[in-house]
């Protein structure tokens, strides 16, 4: 595959707090939530000062869609109402799928140095949105790495090839097929990731700068880059030092998206349901 998509749509990440005062970046998610489908909502949460994310995510219900977790640095722990419990350290995975309803806390296990990390949120087809929930924690050892061409590939999910080299990530999605890569570059370093004809793809620039999509649009950390096309996801290291970006890219569900917090539907009459059933004490039943 050699033709490139071009970037349609960059995004500056913006200050945002979450949880019980949790100072992140929101990189995406809110308004005009289809254009990004399957994807609903990028956070990057990072800090050296305890202040910013001691207070954590205490216990908030879920239902609709999945989460996926990727800490970069720091400890995280995750309980849940199916007295799962785990703890998440560095470059660990979870993916979790909320279904008809879970009720979780993703509390911090340290009270000082960096914590680093994203969540992920992706969307459910109408048909499973009511599906068991169900969890997954994946340590940093378990998750793929490739290395091609002198860049460093950790393929969280889905298959792609890249140079030639097929590349396989610890999940596959059903529904969506979703790519999640974190990829690293050297200075010089290129890569094209291919994309499946149809699928919507999504690139954010964590640190460092690189040249993005068929213009070759400068782009620094921070910075979330919308494709559009077919083709793959050309990415340029023309620094000198080593650059970092998360890609993702996923079938789109082409459902109609109703949010409320932290429930995603696809009828505000399913968004009153689940409001309803939380009071009720039956989300999670």
């Amino acid at each position: 595959m050699n033709n490139k998509q071009k970037v349609v749509e960059q995004i500056r990440a913006r200050a945002a707090s979450d949880g019980d005062g949790v100072k992140l970046l929101r990189v995406f998610g809110g308004p005009g939530p289809e254009r990004f489908d399957p994807f609903l909502m990028l956070d990057e949460f990072g800090s050296e000062e305890a202040s910013d994310y001691i207070g954590g995510f205490p216990s908030h219900p879920h239902r609709g869609f999945e989460t996926v977790t990727y800490m970069l640095q720091g400890k995280m722990e995750h309980r849940d109402h199916m007295g799962n419990v785990g703890l998440l350290n560095d470059g660990d995975v979870q993916w979790m799928t909320a279904g008809r309803g879970i009720i979780h806390s993703e509390m911090p296990r340290q009270t000082e140095g960096r914590m680093r990390g994203f969540q992920l949120w992706v969307n459910l087809p109408s048909a499973r949105k009511m599906s068991p929930a169900k969890y997954q924690d994946v340590e940093g050892g378990d998750i793929p790495v490739y290395h091609i061409a002198g860049n460093t590939i950790k393929a969280i999910a889905g298959t792609v090839n890249i140079g030639g080299e097929k590349i396989t990530g610890h999940f596959s999605i059903q529904d969506t097929k979703a790519v999640v890569l974190d990829v690293h570059l050297p200075a010089g370093g290129e890569v094209l990731v291919p994309v499946d004809s149809g699928f919507n793809s999504l690139a954010y620039v964590y640190e460092g700068e690189l040249e993005l999509g068929e213009q070759g649009v400068v782009t620094g950390a921070r910075t979330l880059s919308r494709f559009n096309g077919d083709g793959g996801i050309a990415i340029y290291n023309r620094g000198n030092s080593e650059a970092r970006i998360m890609v993702f890219a996923g079938k789109p569900l082409k459902e109609k998206i109703v949010q409320h917090g932290p429930f995603v539907m696809n009828s505000m009459s399913e968004i009153e349901q689940a409001i309803r059933d939380y009071q009720a004490g039956t989300l999670a039943s």
